[in-house]
């Protein structure tokens, strides 16, 4: 095969050729007869025994082509990008595709070329840092949450029950009569007060007895389900039994359950924890200020077709929480089964797609200005580092993601500490424009 033509356009394109050898296309001509031979009737031969040449005189010298070219285009294409030494980005498309007089074929390639970034300034940026101090109406909360967690249920028996009980229910929704899905549950720990059910439907508990059963009539919010929505219904409700929470004393027993040795100690620890969230909060929110600085400082052409696959790659990994993990599965269906809208695709997924493509193309840059190379050692510690954060064994993670992707993730990782070692806490400035390429200037 020859690589021929080879032309960079506007918007990140390029257009290439490859053309086959004669012995090539007859190759693979070849290969198409021997693979539909089986199917083809010919009068006066078994099925799948007529000669290329029968087959060929009753339907056409052109009948096998098809699937020749079919066959050598990957390969042609391969050819192309390596000989032209291309970087590309999502899928090649094939703009024309011809048999020449001499039997060649000759394809004509289009792509979408990686982009090629010009860094702005990434080092000594400036942005806010701010840090919020844990106060003592928070970590009072947090003492609190404890001792709800560590309560004891008291059964009682001689009362009706009172807002702060917690009532094992029976109930059956029922909407003009009819019962609703959804609206059904036997043995339910309700706690009254918490405010979890349908607005009206706790107090109404309230005052009932154990065994008792009572028709509660509540109406459904306007914001509730399309089908309930505004929708005045009947819940049927059997209350079963009633338990109230016995909550410890707030000393230094309590601490001592906790593992402490007194009730400042354990404060002073859930203060310490709460700092330690906050400061990770804000650390995380500068660091994504810097980054963005960096990435809004350089000069590059994202093409679309790079921020639709990060867009999918987003849509994808948020599938997977919920156990929807088949590739096969087409993003517009994977979409419509997540109930992701219009307005949050073009406001929420496809911007952030656009930042992580950037932020990307933002560390490879960097990573080449400032020659990040990786020695054997560093590689094989790097390797170890992740292995172990997942419970795994090197050799898997190499096998699993491949060396040069585990390299390039670890030079983007020293590019990002590069960009965040030499960036300050203050007003953000006015971005320096990108520097133009060495060819552009005069």
């Amino acid at each position: 095969m020859i690589v021929k033509n080879v032309k960079k356009e506007e918007n990140n394109t390029a257009l290439f050729i490859v053309e086959s050898d004669a012995a090539e296309f007859e190759a693979a001509v070849q290969g198409a007869y021997l693979k539909n031979k089986n199917s083809i009737n010919i009068p006066g031969f078994r099925k799948g025994k007529a000669p290329r040449a029968i087959v060929e005189n009753m339907f056409g010298r052109e009948v096998f082509y098809q699937d020749a070219m079919d066959e050598l285009a990957p390969k042609a294409f391969e050819k192309g990008v390596t000989e032209a030494q291309l970087r590309i980005v999502g899928q090649p498309a094939i703009n024309n595709v011809e048999v020449t007089e001499e039997r060649t074929v000759r394809y004509t390639f289009a792509v979408t070329l990686y982009p090629e970034a010009t860094l702005g300034q990434y080092k000594g940026l400036k942005a806010p840092k701010d840090v919020t101090e844990a106060s003592d109406e928070e970590v009072e909360e947090e003492l609190q949450k404890a001792r709800k967690q560590n309560a004891r249920k008291i059964s009682v028996d001689d009362r009706p029950a009172q807002m702060g009980d917690i009532a094992n229910i029976d109930f059956d929704g029922f909407l003009n009569g009819e019962r609703f899905d959804g609206g059904k549950s036997e043995g339910y720990d309700l706690e009254l007060g918490s405010n979890s059910f349908v607005p009206g439907f706790e107090e109404q508990v309230v005052g009932m007895q154990i065994g008792e059963e009572k028709d509660l009539d509540v109406t459904f919010p306007e914001t509730y389900v399309e089908n309930l929505a505004g929708k005045a219904v009947v819940f049927k409700v059997k209350l079963n039994s009633l338990t109230y929470a016995e909550l410890p004393e707030l000393d230094d027993e309590f601490a001592g359950d906790q593992g402490f040795d007194t009730l400042d100690e354990y404060r002073a620890d859930i203060r310490k924890k709460l700092q330690e969230k906050y400061d990770e909060q804000a650390e995380n929110a500068f660091r994504s200020l810097i980054m963005k600085q960096a990435a809004d400082n350089m000069s590059v052409e994202v093409p679309d077709v790079m921020i639709q696959e990060k867009a999918e790659e987003i849509v994808r990994n948020y599938a997977a929480n919920f156990g929807l993990t088949d590739r096969n599965v087409e993003l517009e269906k994977l979409v419509r089964m997540l109930g992701i809208d219009a307005e949050t695709m073009n406001q929420s997924i496809l911007p952030s797609a656009q930042l992580q493509v950037r932020t990307e193309l933002l560390l490879e840059a960097v990573a080449k200005a400032e020659n990040i190379e990786l020695t054997e050692e560093e590689t094989d510690a790097y390797l170890q580092r992740i292995a172990d954060s997942v419970n795994a064994k090197p050799e898997e993670i190499k096998e699993y993601f491949g060396l040069e992707t585990i390299q390039n993730e670890y030079k983007k990782e020293k590019a990002t500490n590069i960009i965040m070692e030499s960036a300050e806490v203050g007003e953000m400035e006015e971005p320096a424009p990108a520097e133009e390429p060495e060819e552009t200037k005069e």
